[in-house]
């Protein structure tokens, strides 16, 4: 109880309970009320009874005093010193001047801590805030005043990087990637936050938040970290209706990433695709990262199509590559084509000719990841640019080629998300040939239709779903597909669509996915037989 009714409405509103087992129980529960008052305001509360009233109750009586509703804190200006802002200290007081500033005193510990660790992530982690000579103000009622001080030691920078666990992880992707490095100033709240970056690579994780260990020299960072199967394979498996022969007709495509099997966090990509009548198309991909242990690394291409007895085109890159972190990457190099005109007799109008191409390639990519076994890459951006020419045995023709890929899933909640892609490729040039253009459709473009059965010069492709969890490893999805391209060889401008339903299901095999759906190009009515199905299987080991 207080000392008059309305103390005793103020102590009443801070007990939760009345009823102890022990002695020792209540004697805690008025220790943590008296501190409960302090924190309040009632800084000057005492207990000044406490006694025995019958075999089983005891009475507590507290004179609260004076109830201090703020705290101005002098001496503010040594936290500007330390790096703290003006506009901080505007955002967690009431009112702040060049040396003062008035804090709720309800909020004086959220505030002390809050300083302390901004304090700590600035390099001294040994940093202590105190508040002296606390005295009621004379000019303001139910107000403190109190001098801040602080006691800093030397600011701590990062002495060795220790790695647990994983012994033989390639360290250049902990400067470059993540900006963990030895010299760097110690803050630990950063320090965690970059380490969580590394799950972003895909072949390691984090099996506990990293620790520090303080020596009056020096300061080690310890990473506990495990190498996880990063190694994935696509297997694609379609069904459509030839138009000409009504029969079912099979197409495959297979995608083999070999990443980080020698400890260096390389990554080899090895795909084939056979659309069933005649098309092949092989591709082989080597990126090195980092080479040197320098933020510099290098990517390689070959691809080798083939169109029946048509044509067969080889292409050849070589790029080198700057990663700012595990985002964000740019990248310049050469790139080439060579095309063989396979034909017997030489096509009207000559659009299907022997050239070579040279090319001036530059550009950027960023990704981010989310943690979603189903969904592990919720945005990316990859634009890149060929600056060149073709030759071929009559003249030589300045080209220029862009290559634009965007996706990224809005996730409305838990289970509710809407994916959006798109890819659009353009080539400029003063005339076109038909074994130069881009090949487009299939699961991997606009689905609905055969794989690579479109051809041109320029492309736009919109690909949407609405996704819906069934469960953790189980999703549904809407298809709708918009494209418009145009053909500058047979002078065709057009928008196709497509719209069908589609499953993931999460296995031990990895994901199985089933799409099934019709693609319709402008003007033309709906065809049951332009209906494709698409079985689909993704493995990591």
């Amino acid at each position: 109880m207080g000392i008059d009714s309305t103390e005793t409405a103020a102590l009443e509103s801070k007990i939760t309970t009345t009823i102890f087992s022990d002695f020792q129980s209540l004697k805690s529960a008025i220790d943590t009320l008296k501190s409960s008052l302090e924190n309040s305001g009632y800084i000057e509360s005492e207990i000044v009874a406490f006694s025995k009233s019958s075999d089983s109750s005891f009475l507590a009586q507290f004179e609260l005093n004076t109830l201090y509703n703020k705290i101005i804190l002098s001496n503010i200006e040594d936290l500007k010193k330390f790096g703290i802002t003006k506009r901080e200290l505007e955002n967690i007081s009431l009112n702040s001047t060049s040396n003062e500033m008035t804090i709720d005193f309800k909020y004086i510990q959220t505030v002390l801590k809050y300083l302390n660790s901004r304090l700590s992530e600035m390099g001294d982690p040994f940093v202590v805030l105190e508040l002296e000579n606390l005295m009621p103000s004379k000019d303001f009622k139910n107000t403190l005043l109190a001098k801040l001080t602080i006691t800093s030691q030397k600011k701590r920078n990062v002495t060795a990087i220790q790695i647990k666990g994983y012994e033989n992880f390639p360290r250049a992707f902990l400067r470059y990637s993540i900006g963990l490095k030895e010299g760097m100033l110690f803050q630990q709240q950063k320090i965690n936050q970059q380490s969580l970056l590394l799950e972003n690579l895909g072949f390691v994780k984090n099996t506990k938040p990293p620790e520090v260990l303080f020596t009056n020299e020096a300061t080690e960072i310890y990473l506990y970290l495990e190498k996880v199967p990063n190694n994935t394979f696509d297997g694609i498996l379609g069904f459509a209706t030839n138009e000409e022969t009504n029969k079912i007709e099979l197409n495959g495509y297979l995608n083999l990433v070999l990443s980080n099997n020698l400890n260096f966090g390389e990554k080899l990509n090895i795909q084939y695709r056979n659309d069933g009548n005649l098309q092949e198309q092989f591709e082989a991909a080597l990126e090195l990262p980092y080479l040197f242990k320098s933020p510099v690394g290098m990517e390689m291409g070959l691809s080798l199509f083939k169109q029946d007895s048509t044509f067969s085109i080889v292409e050849k890159n070589i790029l080198t590559t700057f990663r700012f972190d595990t985002k964000t990457k740019v990248f310049a190099g050469y790139k080439d084509y060579e095309s063989s005109n396979l034909l017997d007799e030489q096509q009207a109008g000559g659009f299907i000719q022997d050239y070579m191409s040279q090319f001036f390639v530059f550009g950027g990519g960023y990704i981010n990841s989310q943690s979603s076994i189903l969904f592990p890459s919720k945005s990316q951006i990859v634009i890149k640019n060929e600056l060149g020419k073709r030759e071929t045995a009559t003249s030589v023709t300045p080209q220029y080629k862009i290559d634009l890929k965007v996706n990224h899933i809005f996730n409305l909640n838990s289970i509710n998300s809407i994916y959006l892609n798109n890819n659009t490729r353009f080539l400029s040039s003063e005339n076109y040939l038909t074994n130069e253009l881009f090949r487009f459709g299939g699961i991997n473009s606009i689905r609905g239709f055969e794989e690579n059965s479109i051809d041109a010069s320029l492309f736009s492709v919109i690909n949407t779903e609405y996704r819906y969890l069934l469960n953790q490893n189980t999703y549904i999805h809407s298809i709708t597909d918009l494209a418009y391209f145009e053909n500058k060889v047979s002078e065709i401008k057009s928008q196709i669509y497509s719209f069908g339903l589609g499953v993931g299901l999460q296995t031990r095999a990895g994901l199985f996915k089933v799409n099934f759906a019709n693609g319709t190009f402008e003007g033309q009515n709906f065809k049951f037989s332009n209906t494709k199905l698409h079985f689909s299987l993704s493995s990591k080991f």
